[in-house]
């Protein structure tokens, strides 16, 4: 567990470290990373974003309009309900994530063995 911990903190000190050079929180990038991260379709809506990130629904919507107000995301009323509300990339978050992800993945080999078994 300690070396997990260990993985784990550093990993998360990275990626403090690749968000912020980028100009953005990290909750701003995880929240794009959760925006693309449902299959089959490029949306995700308020509730959620606030499930995959863990935060109350009224404190995701207002991460949600700190990156509006960024130009990265846009929000979208839903066709088929329309009390829901769909959040989408914008062209610069897209980018923003694309970028982010890249440097990230860097790091991902370090990392992956802590779940495969073979750490302790």
């Amino acid at each position: 567990m300690s070396v997990f911990r260990y993985e784990l903190r550093k990993f998360l000190r990275v990626s403090e470290e690749i968000a912020s050079a980028a100009g953005i929180t990290t909750l701003q990038y995880q929240l794009l990373l959760h925006v693309r991260g449902f299959e089959g379709r490029n949306w995700a809506t308020v509730g959620e974003l606030a499930e995959r990130l863990q935060a109350a629904p009224n404190g995701t919507a207002a991460l949600v309009s700190r990156c509006e107000s960024a130009g990265l995301v846009t929000r979208k009323p839903d066709a088929e309900d329309r009390r829901q509300v769909q959040v989408h990339l914008t062209p610069k978050g897209e980018r923003c994530l694309l970028k982010l992800a890249a440097e990230h993945k860097a790091h991902y080999g370090s990392f992956g063995w802590v779940f495969d078994g073979t750490g302790e």
